[in-house]
């Protein structure tokens, strides 16, 4: 079972990396031209710029999150990120990107321990995947002042929502049903808000009786390919090449941080963490929907 798991991993991997080659290269031809140029020509000045180690932080931070709880890495940076003021379209690209490293070394993780369950991953990953490219260009194409308030408002109700999962205790029931939609819902949202799709998926699939091991095993497998589509739609939408200093920051961050979220899983406790980031997430949000209807 666990060479079969492997042999579709890879397979459905190179697939997704073919297709991605394939949009990024149409996203070149779409968009390298002169700002290209000057934000590559501009990375040798990323080490005196604030808000590249701002980005940095927020990547550290988010993936200590996100390695303590198996989700809300998204969640976390894309409300730190539209605090510091960058747009929604540009956080969510960006930190779509650098999931797509994270995410694949936890699937492969996973994949290793025999966290997959082989079933619940192939119906998790197309629907996914197709919900992040609509929510993708829902928001590459409306109007950043429309979808800011909405996006603050859904990190809202995700931080509220992280809350009340952090009280409750959750049973282990058997497999759950209608995963198509949340799939697709959760990839939609995903993408909309820069996150969502560990927080919303993860959590109904429990919720609804599935085994947690392997939910959070299939939900994180999923969750690679979940950020290759994603990455590779905004580059065609929007381009990704303004957003360099973003990207290079939230994976730095991100890979220094690896190894502390290991440690903060076993010393730290899951319930405590999640009421912790419940609460950020809802005030930054909060803060962040006063300044867009101001």
């Amino acid at each position: 079972m666990l060479h079969r798991l492997r042999r579709h991993w890879t397979t459905y991997s190179l697939l997704a990396v073919l297709a991605s080659a394939g949009l990024l290269h149409l996203a070149g031809t779409l968009h390298l031209g002169e700002t290209a140029r000057q934000a590559l020509l501009a990375t040798s000045g990323w080490t005196s710029d604030p808000l590249f180690w701002t980005f940095i932080a927020i990547g550290f931070m988010a993936q200590i999150i996100d390695g303590a709880l198996g989700m809300a890495y998204g969640v976390t940076a894309n409300t730190a990120l539209m605090s510091a003021g960058v747009p929604p379209a540009a956080a969510s690209a960006g930190i779509h990107l650098a999931e797509i490293f994270t995410t694949g070394a936890s699937g492969l993780a996973h994949l290793k321990f025999g966290n997959i369950d082989r079933q619940l991953f192939k119906r998790l990953v197309i629907p996914g995947v197709l919900g992040g490219i609509a929510g993708a260009a829902v928001l590459a194409f409306v109007d950043v002042s429309i979808i800011k308030p909405v996006v603050s408002a859904y990190l809202l109700l995700m931080g509220i929502y992280i809350l009340l999962k952090a009280r409750q205790q959750l049973a282990d029931r058997g497999q759950p049903k209608r995963i198509a939609p949340l799939a697709f819902l959760g990839g939609a949202l995903d993408s909309i808000g820069g996150g969502g799709w560990g927080p919303v998926v993860t959590t109904s699939l429990i919720g609804r009786g599935g085994a947690p091991r392997t939910v959070i095993g299939s939900v994180n497998a999923a969750e690679f390919f979940l950020s290759v589509a994603g990455a590779a739609s905004f580059a065609v939408f929007i381009g990704v090449f303004e957003q360099l200093e973003l990207i290079a920051g939230l994976v730095i961050g991100g890979m220094v941080a690896a190894p502390l979220a290991a440690w903060t899983t076993r010393y730290l406790p899951a319930r405590a963490l999640m009421t912790v980031v419940g609460l950020l997430i809802s005030g930054l949000s909060i803060w962040n929907l006063y300044k867009a209807l101001a």
